[in-house]
């Protein structure tokens, strides 16, 4: 039986040793969860064996087999999946050779920020495009053949939910800022692609507190590569915070037979409070 005794965040700030320990009690996610900034480990894995090699090494095998497909035909997302976005750094799903554009305010704020004000280190969601180091479900809910909600369903922090619409509407002349955003997806082929306006400038996009504004503005592209392969290429254009658009990418792997367990982050946190030190991966 699973079982999480601290908050990953705050452990992977202040001790490495423990949140060793407590990625152990589930069984084996760390490696296999990304080829880039998902788990700073695996960035010493082989590129896109997201630390295995044809079924061995550390962790469970990847699932192998063709990717599936809904009745309709379009492809099949859904599933328990980890992995899929920055935690460490954001910097690791950068091409090779290239540097995030911050741009001067962008960096004043960079370099302002300290570990203990990481949103999520205090339990608060972690936005778009980084993820928690848990698993997440995605759900696509079928209504006449179409699917007119996707749901990204995270187990990390708050227990809390992402819904993309996929009914053809368009973004809000003036959308509310939120964590989330306000996101319209559609296919291209077997891509998944999600527009997201309406951002707060709240959360940060990973441990060392790259920063974003409200005008940040994602197009994510989820491609299911095969059976156990989720690939995420996230643009970002924030204007408010760096020089160009930039285009970062992660993976997810499948995680067959697991479910989501129940993890509220605040219930008995007693440690970020004694986080000290500048803003840094784990």
């Amino acid at each position: 039986m699973r079982k999480r005794l601290f908050s990953f965040s705050v452990i992977a700030v202040t001790i490495s040793v423990m949140a060793l320990a407590a990625q152990q009690q589930r069984p084996s996610p760390g490696p296999e969860t990304t080829t880039g900034g998902n788990n700073p480990a695996a960035a010493t894995s082989p590129a896109g064996s997201g630390g295995l090699q044809n079924g061995r090494g550390r962790g469970p095998a990847v699932p192998q087999g063709l990717a599936p497909r809904l009745p309709d035909g379009t492809i099949d997302l859904s599933g328990v999946w980890q992995g899929g976005g920055p935690v460490g750094d954001l910097a690791q799903g950068m091409p090779k050779g290239e540097a995030i554009p911050l741009s001067a305010d962008g960096k004043k704020i960079f370099e302002s920020r300290q570990s203990k004000d990481d949103p999520e280190a205090n339990c608060l969601p972690t936005g778009v495009p980084r993820f928690a180091p848990y698993p997440w479900r995605l759900v696509q809910t079928p209504t006449h053949k179409k699917a007119t909600h996707i749901f990204f369903l995270f187990e990390g922090n708050i227990h809390s939910y992402r819904q993309v619409f996929m009914d053809g509407r368009k973004h809000p002349a003036d959308p509310d800022p939120t964590w989330y955003g306000h996101s319209i997806g559609w296919y291209e082929g077997d891509t998944l692609v999600i527009d997201t306006v309406g951002f707060n400038d709240k959360f940060w996009f990973d441990f060392r507190g790259h920063p974003h504004t409200e005008k940040l503005h994602t197009i994510e592209r989820w491609t299911r590569k095969d059976l156990g392969t989720l690939v995420s290429e996230v643009t970002i254009d924030d204007p408010g915070a760096y020089t160009k658009p930039f285009t970062v990418s992660f993976t997810a792997r499948l995680r067959p037979n697991e479910e989501l367990m129940e993890y509220i982050c605040q219930e008995n946190e007693q440690d970020s409070k004694h986080i000290r030190g500048p803003a840094g991966p784990p």
